[in-house]
């Protein structure tokens, strides 16, 4: 079974979620000193659930974000399958839903979240 670490990768905070295939749980969030010891970070996560796909969010509107996410992949030095896909408006819907439950958004919970819902999104497009 295909196992795969979701990656919202933001400026401060980096959201994670692991799945087996078929359930998906949001994972700690690392929080970004630099991107050398957040690659780190995410990449001893990777190891931890041994990983074979990893599934990162990318803005479609956002090319300077789009350079960055992509270079701070390569930092992690992956050699499984990585699939990019569009995380447009998900901090916006995952906000939504989860009006007036988090109130806190700098711990990462709400980017973790992010991440669930970009494994979610790859799951339902690769099932038939």
């Amino acid at each position: 079974m295909e196992k795969i670490i979701g990656i919202d990768v933001g400026l401060k905070r980096i959201g994670l979620a692991f799945s087996n295939g078929s359930v998906v749980v949001p994972l700690k969030a690392v929080i970004r000193k630099n991107r050398n010891q957040a690659a780190r970070d995410v990449l001893t996560i990777i190891k931890e659930y041994n990983a074979d796909t990893l599934v990162v969010g990318l803005p479609l509107t956002n090319e300077e974000m789009q350079k960055r996410i992509k270079h701070f992949v390569t930092l992690l030095e992956f050699k499984g399958k990585i699939v990019y896909v569009d995380e447009s408006y998900t901090s916006a819907e995952v906000e939504e839903e989860i009006k007036g439950v988090i109130k806190h958004k700098k711990d990462g919970r709400i980017d973790s979240l992010v991440a669930k819902k970009l494994i979610e999104s790859y799951l339902c497009k690769n099932t038939i």
